[in-house]
């Protein structure tokens, strides 16, 4: 398949997706969205395909939605070229059929991805951009990476589900301030805060994060990742007694898969993984 806003490149079991607007500092367009989900189903479906690695070409990560498209918005509030802001509306059909329908729309899509996403912030991470760093399961920043929600300062809301996901990972006050006074905030900030796991010198970004994926496509069951990444997206979801019921019926599952019988194998035997994700 062709792109013409992203780049999709697949080695060592990663598929790398590359937001590639960098005059716009990979401002966000509704045929990058579409491209986006075009190429996180391709990873999704290619069973050569272990993590997804999604960053930004040039300077940026992604300063959110593009501005000429913002002063395109109709009556209906829907920017023009964009696929669309309603939070009800799923597109297209499910990536992972048992995640929660919660995962199933225009853009809260990724933790339905049965693969990690790690975000590798190389730049300027703001609005849109910010909240798909935020539905990504791991975030490393290059030091210097500057972030904000945006929103506030452009006459907007908490959008795209940015409500729930930044308060999961920082707590309400400081959500509160971060999306309230749209402030800009750099990584190591970003870091104290938990808005990100890593920072790491720009020059070391993509080598340290394709390092740690590579570590997950040689060395763990692909099975296991897919579960895992379900239980802990859906885990706002349950009470403590149903997230324990879902993890027993889980084991059970685990326990009768090709996955496990190689997960004790190969240590037994000492010798490296041979995962196939059944």
């Amino acid at each position: 398949m062709s792109y013409t806003e992203i780049l999709y490149d697949v080695s060592d079991r990663i598929a790398t997706i590359t937001m590639n607007r960098p005059d716009r500092l990979n401002a966000y367009t509704g045929t990058m969205g579409d491209e986006m989900r075009a190429a996180m189903r391709v990873a999704a479906d290619d069973p050569g395909v272990r993590v997804i690695v999604l960053t930004g070409a040039g300077r940026g990560f992604c300063a959110g939605a593009d501005m000429n498209n913002l002063n395109t918005i109709s009556a209906k509030g829907r920017a023009g070229g964009a696929s669309g802001n309603s939070a009800e509306a799923a597109v297209g059909k499910p990536f992972d059929p048992e995640s929660s329908a919660d995962y199933q729309t225009t853009h809260s899509y990724f933790p339905a991805v049965p693969k990690p996403i790690i975000a590798a912030i190389n730049g300027a991470c703001a609005g849109l951009g910010l909240v798909y760093a935020l539905y990504c399961d791991q975030r490393f920043a290059a030091a210097g990476a500057k972030f904000t929600t945006a929103f506030a300062r452009r006459g907007l809301i908490a959008e795209h589900g940015i409500s729930h996901t930044l308060p999961r990972l920082v707590g309400l006050a400081k959500a509160l301030d971060l999306l309230v006074s749209a402030r800009k905030f750099d990584a190591d900030e970003a870091l104290r805060l938990g808005v990100v796991d890593r920072v790491l010198p720009p020059d070391e970004l993509m080598a340290a994060t394709r390092a740690y994926a590579l570590d997950l496509a040689d060395n763990v069951s692909p099975r296991s990742m897919a579960v895992i990444k379900r239980q802990l997206w859906a885990v706002d979801q349950l009470s403590m007694r149903q997230a324990i019921e879902v993890g027993n019926q889980e084991m059970l599952a685990s326990f009768g898969s090709e996955d496990f019988k190689e997960g004790v194998a190969h240590f037994v035997e000492k010798r490296p993984a041979a995962f196939t994700g059944r």
